[in-house]
């Protein structure tokens, strides 16, 4: 089962493909976080779903949000992915051992150890305020994503 709207966005702490570990609980307090799952890394519909993120990164840091994309590809493989996509300049995290378990832990796990395709924005106070899983053909459209930050900015 996905996690839903209010609730406590589960920690972890996982590799980066620019080096050392990112763990989402240093970030509550500090700025709000959006959590990109996709199945795996070298497919056509994640690379464009990378690719739309950092070409709109300045936006979603202007709004103070970092940007994180999770799969349950090895970091060596993340790291040669965000080279052939034209550099990646978020963090693409791994969450290949143990293998999905962050995945899990947010209910997105699939069978035949892959997430889905989905995508978590927790607040600076570590509440999930907006999940969506998508089919996994579907290139998610950010403009859904950015009106969360939009709302956020009204409160």
């Amino acid at each position: 089962m996905s996690l839903n709207i209010g609730d406590k966005a589960p920690d972890f702490e996982l590799n980066s493909h620019r080096g050392g570990c990112i763990k989402l609980s240093n970030f509550i307090g500090r700025s709000n976080v959006v959590i990109l799952f996709h199945p795996l890394a070298w497919t056509p519909v994640c690379s464009n779903q990378l690719k739309n993120y950092e070409a709109e990164l300045d936006w979603f840091e202007s709004h103070n949000a970092r940007v994180l994309g999770i799969s349950v590809d090895a970091v060596p493989t993340k790291v040669e992915w965000a080279k052939s996509l034209g550099g990646i300049s978020y963090d693409l995290l791994s969450d290949f051992y143990p293998h999905g378990a962050v995945a899990e832990s947010y209910g997105v796990a699939r069978e035949g150890g892959i997430s889905e395709r989905a995508i978590f924005v927790v607040d600076i106070t570590g509440k999930i305020v907006f999940a969506k899983i998508y089919d996994i053909p579907m290139v998610p459209d950010n403009s859904e994503v950015k009106q969360v930050f939009e709302d956020l900015d009204k409160k």
